[in-house]
């Protein structure tokens, strides 16, 4: 088990960046895969991108490639989303997930049993 906490949200205009963090209460795991999600309202929840701990593996969803960047500092059993080029369309509560002794199986949310509680991401035009 594992704790998450998101930090880094907040309200920015169309082409802005903000970057989050997520912090785990513990990463002992050699191996763990770490992602961010995000929900709008009334709207399913989708995988941004997601990072192997072990191997730095990525992934991004088309709709951020090239803007978002997923990261980590071990030191600090921290995951990092430095997002740019921000649009109204990205707006939603960001989650961090995460899936521990294993490698990333894929970005469906239900291959990761742990959750922060959320950010709130806010993009005006």
């Amino acid at each position: 088990q594992v704790q998450l906490v998101e930090s880094g949200g907040g309200s920015v205009q169309a082409g802005g960046s903000l970057r989050l963090s997520c912090v785990a209460s513990q990463l002992s795991y050699s191996k763990n895969c770490m992602g961010w999600f995000r929900q709008d309202l009334g709207q399913e929840r989708e995988a941004v991108a997601i990072i192997n701990t072990n191997t730095l593996y990525t992934s991004y969803a088309d709709s951020v490639k090239g803007r978002f960047t997923i990261s980590q500092d071990k030191a600090k059993n921290t995951v990092y989303l430095q997002m740019n080029g921000l649009k109204p369309e990205d707006t939603a509560m960001y989650y961090c997930a995460a899936r521990l002794n294993s490698n990333c199986i894929g970005m469906s949310e239900t291959a990761f049993p742990n959750w922060g509680q959320g950010t709130q991401v806010s993009v005006s035009s």
